[in-house]
């Protein structure tokens, strides 16, 4: 069984590769964003740290999965019960690019977004991209007490090599 979880700061190609991947080994896959933010027919709104545990624990309970987000305190019980953890470690210059052509990209309607992109929202991502690379050594040392199954990925193009790493 395959429980597989993708982790990276914002614009790092997580939901990318998430999706990609779920197609190449068939395996569901969820954005932990939608599990923190739920939405309804009439409002979206943020779960507690209880609540989204628990959406976790039913998924996991119907087989293998794919979750992708980035690094929140409340579902860090992924580390354990994920088989391979893949951190994407896109560079940040590439990141910063990324998160700027979104941002056009969902302002003129080419690209859907589960939040409303104005400028705050813009904001918010570059500061959470330079909170990211202030307390990258943190979260380097939690990847260390799951390094044996840590795939360390530099850009997420080459699933034929995450493939090959998820069957070893």
């Amino acid at each position: 069984m395959k429980k597989i979880l993708i982790i990276g700061i914002v614009a790092s190609g997580k939901t990318t590769l998430a999706k990609r991947l779920s197609e190449r080994i068939d395996v569901p896959w969820y954005e932990l964003d939608c599990i923190v933010h739920h939405q309804t027919a009439t409002e979206r709104y943020k779960r507690t740290a209880n609540e989204q545990v628990q959406v976790i624990m039913d998924i996991d309970k119907n087989g293998p999965w794919i979750f992708e987000g980035t690094d929140r305190e409340s579902y860090h019980c992924l580390f354990e019960m994920a088989d391979t953890i893949l951190f994407l470690d896109t560079p940040l210059w590439k990141r910063r690019i990324r998160i700027f052509t979104r941002f056009l990209k969902q302002k003129i309607g080419i690209e859907q977004c589960h939040y409303k992109p104005d400028i705050v929202m813009l904001k918010l991502m570059y500061k959470w991209t330079r909170d990211f690379e202030n307390n990258r050594e943190s979260f380097e040392a939690k990847l260390q007490s799951y390094k044996n199954k840590v795939i360390r990925l530099y850009d997420n193009k080459n699933l034929d090599f995450i493939r090959a790493c998820l069957q070893t």
